[in-house]
């Protein structure tokens, strides 16, 4: 396999996953496309470290890995707490939690 095959799928991982975040009005939807985002990184990453045969990427996709863990824990607890709050998840009422 090559190099450029890995980073046009990492690429093409990348843009579905910023269209999700531009586009997409639900929650939890935006949630997963900012992991496509994060494993297209992790991808490129470990494509990187093998193309230069060190394990600095896969360490560095560990670390991209446990913020990813720990974004969805906080985020969907905001979005618990926004569907309690307005019974939506739509991410245009957001604003209207404003105090």
């Amino acid at each position: 396999m090559y190099l450029n095959q890995f980073l046009l799928l990492a690429a093409f991982l990348f843009c579905v996953g910023v269209y999700g975040v531009l586009a997409r009005k639900n929650a939890v939807l935006v949630l997963m496309s900012i992991e496509l985002i994060l494993n297209a990184v992790n991808i490129n990453l470990v494509a990187f470290g093998l193309f230069r045969e060190s394990v600095a990427g896969q360490v560095f996709a560990l670390f991209v890995i446990a913020v990813a863990a720990a974004e969805v824990g906080v985020g969907l607890a905001v979005v618990i707490l926004i569907y309690r709050n307005r019974h939506s998840i739509d991410l245009t009422e957001v604003d209207m939690m404003k105090g």
